[in-house]
């Protein structure tokens, strides 16, 4: 029973820090200039063997690692959410279905659904000199028929 009262005094004293200067704070988290005020009252800070950069660099590192650990399970819980409901509806379906692709998009791709590459993204130029709809490319070494 006692050490249930010596954590509701922690807990009280430690909510007090946490909203002291802030009147839109939570009392749930601790800023950095409220973590030094904290470490100063209770005399942790002597100026001599522990200092207000001392405080304030293991505040950084801590606030840091928790940053880290929180992003990383942030993401993992994601990952798994993702991994597990992929979203597959109709209009999915039809946005990523090749064969109703239509105009310069349908060349993109072959009739299998799969992509051309860069060949299907740029128009590959011929170099024989001659226009593209010229119909008679490649015939001016030959000799013009004899009427």
């Amino acid at each position: 029973m006692a050490e249930s009262t010596e954590m509701d005094q922690l807990l009280s004293a430690f909510k007090k820090f946490a909203v002291h200067g802030d009147t839109k704070a939570t009392g749930k988290e601790l800023n950095g200039k409220n973590w030094a005020k904290l470490c100063k009252d209770c005399k942790v800070i002597d100026s001599k063997n522990v200092t207000s950069t001392d405080v304030d660099i293991v505040f950084t590192k801590v606030k840091r690692l928790f940053q880290s650990l929180y992003v990383f399970f942030f993401y993992s819980a994601c990952k798994i959410n993702y991994i597990n409901k992929v979203a597959k509806t109709g209009a999915v379906d039809r946005l990523t279905d090749t064969s109703k692709y239509t105009g310069s998009h349908k060349e993109r791709f072959d009739e299998s659904g799969k992509g051309k590459g860069k060949g299907g993204r740029e128009e590959i130029v011929e170099n024989t000199g001659y226009v593209g709809a010229y119909k008679n490319a490649g015939t001016y070494e030959e000799k013009p028929k004899a009427n």
